[in-house]
């Protein structure tokens, strides 16, 4: 799988700039927190980069951290580098709070703790999905977390800050992941198609990023289906993932302003083509929002490729939003985007 063979290996090749940045400083200074909080959406390098840490910090290559000429990245050929990488190492404990969430389980997390390294410098508890501890447990868990020994560093990895006890907050170094940037993806894409020796026709990566809901992980699968499905051209790609009209719903809707016949005809035959409707009001929504942008004169652009005023813009994508909402729950999938068009329409004409 790409995503675990192109998994980043040291702080260098984290694809997400912000805490590649942040970590970089941070392992440099000698200074090492004992407790990290790292908040962001699925997919983002959380992980990744907590795995990197536990092997920074116990590289056998890297031992001397103080000294300014020591790298502060993992030499990944040592022992200990190969053994984290394979979850052999004993001093790096990954626990998922989503099944281990109680407070019993957390007691055995810290009576871990309390035991010495066995094989490298420090002991390393990676928690995933930290907002899903139980108060008892997330109380049970404070007193260490304050005070923890010198040997231990935890990384609490979360994609709901708001879940996570304040307390619990004050007492880690927070970094955010936040969302992939579109670039940073693409830079990740091109890495692994040098990697698997395979070209691309140019198009395919951006096509790639615009549909991978910012995440580096859901891009390195789709990636990964186009390659086993061998759709290495643009149209071939576009076809896949559900892209198969060449027309525009929106330049349709804007040219024919007084029925939404054209409109629906549009959505009907994507919908016979087998188009995603997800895909599809993702799209008409960055388009509308870039004209957002133009009409509001927050863009340098100063022509709105669309007839439509600010209000109508504002009124497409409140209904287009609502019909993104409701696809989950839509006994015909094209449904809420028919509603959505013709609702458009009538307080269009009768406004």
């Amino acid at each position: 799988m790409f995503y675990i063979k192109y998994r980043p290996q040291s702080i260098k090749e984290l694809d997400n700039e912000g805490p590649r940045e942040v970590l970089q400083s941070i392992l440099n200074s000698g200074s090492i927190p004992h407790a990290f909080l790292f908040i962001g959406q699925k997919g983002t390098g959380k992980t990744s980069a907590a795995r990197i840490i536990a092997k920074a910090l116990n590289c056998q290559n890297n031992k001397t951290r103080k000294e300014s000429d020591i790298s502060s990245e993992p030499c990944n050929s040592c022992l200990n580098c190969k053994s984290i990488d394979t979850s052999s190492f004993p001093d790096v404990v990954e626990l998922d709070a989503a099944s281990n969430r109680g407070i019993n389980e957390v007691k055995e997390l810290i009576k871990e703790a309390s035991f010495l390294p066995l094989v490298g410098t420090y002991r390393i508890f990676i928690i995933d999905e930290a907002h899903m501890i139980t108060p008892d447990g997330f109380n049970a868990l404070l007193k260490t977390l304050e005070e923890p020994p010198s040997t231990v560093i935890f990384i609490l990895a979360t994609t709901e800050l708001q879940k996570v006890p304040k307390t619990v907050v004050s007492r880690c170094i927070q970094i955010n992941f936040g969302k992939a940037k579109k670039e940073e993806i693409i830079h990740m894409l091109k890495r692994i198609a040098i990697g698997e020796k395979i070209d691309f026709e140019k198009g395919v990566f951006e096509l790639i990023a615009n549909h991978s809901e910012l995440s580096f992980r859901d891009a390195t699968k789709l990636l990964e289906e186009l390659v086993i499905t061998k759709k290495y051209s643009l149209n071939d790609a576009r076809d896949y993932i559900g892209i198969r009209s060449n027309q525009n719903l929106l330049h349709l809707v804007s040219a024919n302003a007084t029925s939404p016949a054209k409109a629906l005809e549009f959505i009907e035959t994507f919908s016979q083509n087998g188009g995603n409707f997800k895909i599809l009001i993702e799209e008409q929504l960055e388009e509308l929002h870039n004209a957002l942008l133009i009409e509001s004169h927050v863009t340098k652009e100063t022509k709105n490729q669309f007839s439509f005023t600010l209000k109508e813009i504002v009124l497409l994508m409140k209904l287009l939003t609502e019909a993104y909402a409701n696809l989950k729950y839509s006994p015909i999938e094209s449904l809420p985007l028919e509603i959505a068009i013709v609702e458009f329409y009538n307080k269009r004409t009768f406004k």
